[in-house]
């Protein structure tokens, strides 16, 4: 029998948002039907939300950190049964593709998705967003797209797992590497990168600057394992990260924001041969235009990070673990506990610098 749910719906770009009843396909062979328990508020459900990543899938079932129960399965299935407290993750290796073929998982280019179908009030297919939508009592996802974790675990934190926290934490641990004893910046210091500071504070880094233009998220940083904090709007953020490392500048820098100017200053606050992590989703439009001679002195890395180049059921259990130690505060990143009908105001108060995440709670 289809399963009645409700859920947050964006139907014109840059439109508040309208909670709706939608109905849910029995699930397909590998299908999992997940009663969400919390779903945390991202900024990219907020470019959805607008547009700003295009205009083409609405409407959209928005939400992509999710945590729940499951609830029904398909007749394959064979990584989950009913009953399981399960995170969602948006990237679900095929095991098929080239890059999975090469053991590099975490690049999979056919990631795995649901067989059927999420249905508005008309009738018409929702854009499940980034194929799991998690703004709802219910969701449909393939069962590659759920990691168990135990459940005497609070749903909330573990719901931020499936996203901003292992892109950040991964972009500190995978995409840069970063070494013990080595210094590092952030620039942005929203969910994500109050979780790549998390990262660079377990993988060892002694120096850890904060870089943002809100006094706010710069105190909530320190919290977070930063040791330093630059304001650009105090001058010239390059020159303040070099002062802090002796003049040479940082071994890694990670941006979190999405635009060319943070890029630039990320790339330039280096010690040479550093690395640079490029995180914060541009959207289209934005262009870099630097003097290529001056990025060849500096020499070292420039790489983009995707999902924090994790693999899911690999890496959700290892942060699950690393909450429960108390060696990953995920709790701190819970700004506000919200119901449902205050998504909107979520995405307002995600605007206004209020929130590092607002969580939906059922």
């Amino acid at each position: 029998m289809p399963i009645q749910a409700r859920g947050a719906i964006a139907r014109i770009p840059d439109a508040p948002v309208s909670i709706e009843e939608f109905t849910i396909d029995d699930p397909g062979p590998r299908d999992v039907v997940v009663r969400i328990l919390a779903s945390g508020v991202c900024h990219t459900d907020l470019g959805i939300k607008t547009g700003t990543y295009g205009t083409d899938g609405f409407p959209f079932l928005l939400g992509h950190e999710g945590a729940g129960i499951v609830e029904a399965v398909g007749s394959a299935v064979t990584r989950v049964a009913v009953g399981d407290s399960v995170m969602l993750n948006w990237r679900a290796p095929c095991g098929e593709c080239r890059f999975c073929l090469r053991g590099e998982h975490n690049y999979c280019a056919s990631s795995l998705h649901a067989d059927g179908k999420m249905r508005g009030k008309d009738g018409e297919v929702l854009n499940a967003a980034l194929g799991i939508g998690t703004f709802c009592t219910h969701t449909l996802v393939n069962e590659v797209q759920c990691v168990k974790y135990a459940d005497d675990l609070p749903a909330a934190p573990m719901s931020l797992i499936g996203c901003g926290v292992m892109t950040g934490v991964g972009a500190a641990l995978y995409s840069a590497d970063v070494r013990q004893g080595s210094s590092v910046a952030v620039f942005g210091c929203g969910g994500v990168g109050d979780s790549v500071i998390q990262g660079a504070r377990i993988a060892g880094a002694t120096t850890i600057i904060a870089v943002d233009i809100d006094p706010q998220k710069l105190e909530w940083a320190k919290d977070f394992g930063a040791t330093h904090t630059v304001n650009p709007n105090d001058g010239d953020p390059v020159a303040a990260i070099k002062a802090i490392t002796d003049g040479n500048g940082v071994n890694y820098s990670f941006e979190a924001v999405g635009t060319a100017k943070t890029l630039e200053q990320a790339l330039f606050c280096r010690d040479l041969a550093g690395t640079c992590v490029l995180i914060g989703v541009p959207g289209p439009g934005p262009r870099l235009d630097i003097e290529l001679q001056r990025l060849f002195d500096v020499g070292g890395n420039l790489t983009v990070c995707w999902y924090g180049n994790c693999i899911p059921a690999r890496d959700f259990p290892i942060l699950a673990d690393w909450y429960r130690q108390g060696k990953l505060d995920l709790d701190g990143l819970v700004s506000r506990l919200i119901s449902l009908e205050e998504t909107e105001a979520a995405f307002d108060a995600m605007k206004a610098g209020e929130t590092l995440r607002s969580v939906i709670v059922f």
